[in-house]
């Protein structure tokens, strides 16, 4: 099916080009614990773009786009593949804003994740096996009553262009016991929080 969206232009900004499909063994990712994962929100002329998960993990909760970072994948281009994978789309400006790691009481990783932005793509939105894209308008309001409950503490400072570190407790998967997330220079978005 088709989404409508915004458009927009899709200029460089002088960044360096970025390809739509994962790079294998530039920077080979031994098995590490945390679990670390990625997620990439975009987000464009007021609007930004979730997707209703599907199947696994967090069924049911709106959410940006990611997943785990296969054997031998760099972290940028899992964000990537992930994103095209989700929504059928390639980030042309993506900009990493934020490392989380996310501690569940119920699970045995915790979870690394990398939060990348992005505001201009390549491709047609579309529904996947795994995600049902959507477009929000930010000022309308996001759905954060059906988005992990930890969205509501880093959101801002995403939505603010701010560059953010953290650490979210769990208890059951969903319920915050404590949680830790700051203000950090884009210095600090390195692997490992």
């Amino acid at each position: 099916s088709h989404i409508a969206q915004p458009r927009g232009n899709e200029r460089d900004l002088g960044k360096p080009k970025q390809t739509c499909f994962a790079r294998r063994g530039a920077m080979p990712n031994a098995a590490v614990s945390p679990k670390v994962m990625t997620l990439l929100v975009v987000v464009r002329d007021g609007m930004v773009l979730l997707g209703e998960k599907k199947r696994g993990f967090g069924v049911g909760f709106w959410n940006g786009f990611g997943g785990k970072v296969e054997p031998g994948e760099t972290i940028d281009a899992a964000a990537m593949r992930e994103l095209r994978e989700e929504a059928g789309i390639c980030a042309v400006d993506m900009t990493k804003r934020g490392v989380l790691l996310f501690v569940y009481d119920d699970q045995t990783q915790a979870m690394e994740t990398h939060v990348y932005h992005a505001s201009s793509f390549r491709g047609d939105v579309r529904e996947t096996d795994e995600m049902r894209p959507k477009w929000w308008n930010i000022k309308e309001g996001m759905p954060f009553q059906k988005m992990w409950p930890d969205d509501e503490l880093w959101y801002p400072l995403f939505l603010a262009n701010k560059t953010f570190t953290g650490t979210v407790h769990f208890t059951n998967t969903t319920t915050i016991v404590k949680h830790e997330i700051r203000e950090a220079p884009a210095s600090a978005m390195v692997y490992g929080v």
